[in-house]
């Protein structure tokens, strides 16, 4: 049998969840919302985050543009997507919504721009 304490994350209450997890089966409590039972289970199972941080930009009046995958990515992933995002350098002009990355290490997740920036000549 396993225990996990955690705070659910899913919306403001940020209730104190315990999870127990007693041949393959998940109980959670705490919640005060359907959320949380959600989130205990699949924060067991298969963790998931956003990612939001910065690329390398040419042409534009700042050097880094604000991106962030469209859809969470699995927490063990994040580390060797970071190293491929870090790698890589857009062109200005970008738009908001942009894809930056498509399907980044075959997850079906894609790095979007999160700001516009024109050109600068």
């Amino acid at each position: 049998m396993e225990e996990r304490k955690m705070i659910c994350i899913s919306c403001p209450i940020g209730c104190h969840l315990t999870v127990t997890e007693e041949n393959g089966e998940y109980v959670v409590e705490g919640n005060q919302c359907k959320r949380g039972e959600v989130y205990g289970k699949k924060e067991m199972t298969d963790p998931t985050r956003v990612v939001p941080t910065t690329v390398k930009i040419r042409g534009a009046r700042l050097r880094r543009l604000p991106v962030k995958t469209h859809i969470p990515l699995s927490k063990p992933l994040i580390f060797e997507a970071m190293k491929l995002i870090n790698m890589v350098e857009v062109e200005a002009p970008v738009k908001v919504g942009d894809i930056v990355i498509e399907n980044i290490l075959d997850t079906g997740v894609n790095i979007v721009a999160t700001r516009s920036m024109k050109r600068v000549e």
